[in-house]
C-alpha cells in the first residue's frame, strides 16, 4: 500500500491500494478525520484544493465530501489551484487542516495527497505515522454529502497579500520597468501567476504559449521540474526572444520557482541555492532584529555567513519544507536548493513559487533602476563572502537497498579525504532530535560533500559545494575557474561510488 509520510501520499494512477485512486484517497481522508477526533478537533475547518493532473477533480470531491459527511466544515477551493494558495488558506481561515490533490512535479502517471495541518504546515512525524494506523484501521462503508465549490474570495486575499511583497519585504526605493518571461509549466500556477505580477505593478510578462494551460499530459517536456536538462528550453528561448530581464518557472503546482538570467554567454537558469541567497539578502535589509532565516543540510553555506552578516539568526534543517516552516521563532524567509523559497511565512508556511516569483521581479526592478543586474549582485556576495560553487550528482541503483548499502559502506569506512580534499567526517544517523536522518557529511577547508540515500526512488544523491576565496571583482574569472575544477574532482569521486 501506499504509505503515509512525507506530507502525504503520491504515487502512480492504478486500482490497489499501491496506486492512487478513489478508494486509496477516501481512506487516507477517514483515517485523518479519526486522527484529527483523537485530537479533539473534530468539526474545525478543513481546507481542499486540487491540481489539474489526471483524476484531481475526482479525488478532491471525495476529500471534501468525506469530511463533510464527517461534520467538517469544509472549504473547497474553486477549479485547479497552485498549492501555496491551499496553505495560504488554512493559516488565513485557522483550519484544522488543509488537503490538496496534487503530484507536484512528478510524471504524468501520478498524483498525490498533501496534507497540512493547522497553522498551514505540512505534518511532521509521529503524526504521520499515527495517521497511518487510523487509516489501516478504517472500515467500510465511508459516508459522503455533495460539497459545492467556494467563491474565489481567499484566491483574491491570497493575490492582495503577495501583491504586497514589494512593500512588505522589498523596502522602498526606486523600480524601473521590466520585461518578465514566464511558464508554469502546463501547471496550474500561469494564471495566478500573472495576476500577481500585475498586481505588484509588473504587466510586461510573456508566457509561453505552449505550456500556459494546464496539461495533465505536460506534452512538451520530458518530465515537468524546472530543474531538467531541457525542461526551460522554451522559457529561455522566449526570453531572448522578447528581450526580457528575467524568465521565471513555476513547477506544475506553482510551489517552486526557477529564474533564467541573461549572461554574457546568453540565458541560463540560476540554481536554487543563488537564487535562494539572492532572496535572502534582499529579505534581510527589511528584516527586523534578530530574525531568522534558515535551509537544510544540503544546501549552500553561504546563507549563515550572509546571516551573521547582517544581523540575523540561521537555523539549518533536514531537507523539506515540513522541517523548515518549523526552524524557529522569528522566521522571515526559507529555503531549500531544490528551488523552494519561502519568502513570506507570516501568509505562507511553505514554500510558493508565486510569491517568490513576484519578490524575484521586485528585485530584478530594483536593480535594474541601479544599473544593476542579478548576476552583479552574485558577483558581489562573491566578493564579500567567497564565491560558493555548488553541484549535484545523483546516481540511479538498481533498488533502494543498493543505495543503502553505498551509504553503509562509507560509514564503516569514511575516507580521510575526498579527491584530494581533507575532510572531517558527520554521520547524522547519530545526531540527536529533529536532525538525525541517513546521510553523511564530510567537511574540510572550503569543501562540503552530502551523502544521502534517497527517500522516494532508487538513488543515491551527493550534494557538492566548494568555496573560493575572492579579493575583488577582478578575481571572480579564477576563483570560478578554480572552483569548477574542484567541483569537477568532488563529483568524479561521488560518480565512483
Amino acid at each position: 500500500m501506499l504509505r503515509f509520510g512525507t506530507a502525504g501520499l503520491r504515487g502512480p494512477l492504478r486500482d490497489g491500494p499501491d496506486g492512487m485512486n478513489v478508494t486509496t484517497v477516501s481512506r487516507a481522508t477517514a483515517g485523518v478525520v479519526d486522527w484529527l477526533r483523537g485530537r479533539c478537533l473534530g468539526g474545525g475547518r478543513v481546507v481542499v484544493g486540487r491540481d489539474a493532473r489526471h483524476g484531481s477533480a475526482d479525488f478532491a470531491a471525495a476529500v471534501a465530501e468525506i469530511f463533510a459527511a464527517a461534520g467538517f466544515p469544509v472549504t473547497l477551493l474553486p477549479g485547479a489551484v497552485p498549492t501555496p494558495v491551499v496553505a495560504y488558506a488554512v493559516r488565513e481561515l485557522g483550519a484544522v487542516a488543509g488537503v490538496q490533490i496534487t503530484a507536484s512535479h512528478n510524471p504524468p502517471a501520478d498524483n498525490g495527497y498533501k496534507l497540512y495541518l493547522d497553522g498551514g504546515s505540512q505534518l511532521i512525524a509521529p503524526a504521520d505515522a499515527e495517521i497511518e494506523r487510523c487509516i489501516e484501521a478504517v472500515g467500510e462503508p465511508i459516508p459522503r454529502v455533495p460539497v459545492a465549490e467556494s467563491d474565489d474570495e481567499l484566491v483574491h486575499r491570497y493575490l492582495a497579500r503577495v501583491a504586497r511583497l514589494p512593500e512588505l519585504v522589498g523596502g522602498p526605493g526606486p523600480r524601473a520597468d521590466i520585461r518578465i518571461a514566464l511558464t508554469p509549466l502546463h501547471g496550474v500556477g500561469g494564471e495566478v501567476a500573472v495576476r500577481a505580477l500585475a498586481a505588484a505593478g509588473f504587466s510586461d510578462v510573456h508566457v509561453v504559449a505552449e505550456q500556459f494551460a494546464p496539461d495533465p499530459d505536460f506534452p512538451t517536456v520530458a518530465f515537468p521540474n524546472p530543474e531538467e536538462p531541457g525542461a526551460t528550453d522554451l522559457l529561455l528561448a522566449l526570453a531572448e526572444r522578447v528581450d526580457a530581464d528575467v524568465a521565471i518557472a513555476l513547477d506544475p503546482d506553482a510551489d517552486r520557482c526557477a529564474v533564467g538570467v541573461p549572461g554574457p554567454d546568453g540565458w541560463r537558469m540560476l540554481r536554487g541555492d543563488e537564487t535562494g541567497v539572492l532572496l535572502g539578502d534582499c529579505v534581510l535589509r527589511t528584516a527586523p532584529p534578530d530574525a531568522l532565516v534558515a535551509t537544510t543540510i544540503v544546501s549552500s553555506r553561504l546563507l549563515s555567513k550572509l546571516a551573521q552578516a547582517r544581523g540575523a539568526r540561521y537555523a539549518e534543517t533536514l531537507t523539506g519544507f515540513k522541517w523548515l516552516a518549523r526552524a524557529g521563532d522569528g522566521l522571515v524567509y526559507a529555503y531549500e536548493e531544490a528551488i523552494g523559497h519561502c519568502v513570506d511565512p507570516a501568509a505562507v508556511r511553505d514554500k510558493d513559487g508565486i510569491s517568490a516569483a513576484v519578490l524575484t521581479a521586485d528585485l530584478v526592478a530594483r536593480l535594474k533602476a541601479e544599473r544593476r543586474t542579478l548576476l552583479d549582485e552574485l558577483d558581489d556576495l562573491a566578493v564579500e563572502f567567497g564565491l560558493h560553487a555548488g553541484d549535484q550528482v545523483a546516481l540511479r541503483l538498481a533498488d533502494a537497498d543498493a543505495a543503502a548499502a553505498v551509504v553503509e559502506r562509507l560509514r564503516a569506512d569514511p575516507p580521510g579525504e575526498i579527491a584530494g580534499e581533507p575532510m572531517k567526517y558527520a554521520d547524522l544517523l547519530h545526531a540527536r532530535g529533529r536532525m538525525r536522518t541517513d546521510a553523511l557529511v564530510f567537511e574540510g577547508a572550503g569543501a562540503r560533500v552530502v551523502i544521502r540515500p534517497s527517500g522516494t526512488e532508487p538513488k543515491l544523491k551527493c550534494y557538492l559545494e566548494v568555496v573560493e576565496p575572492v579579493a575583488d571583482r577582478a578575481g571572480l574569472p579564477a576563483a570560478r575557474s578554480a572552483a569548477a575544477q574542484r567541483l569537477s574532482s568532488l563529483a568524479e569521486f561521488c560518480r565512483a561510488l
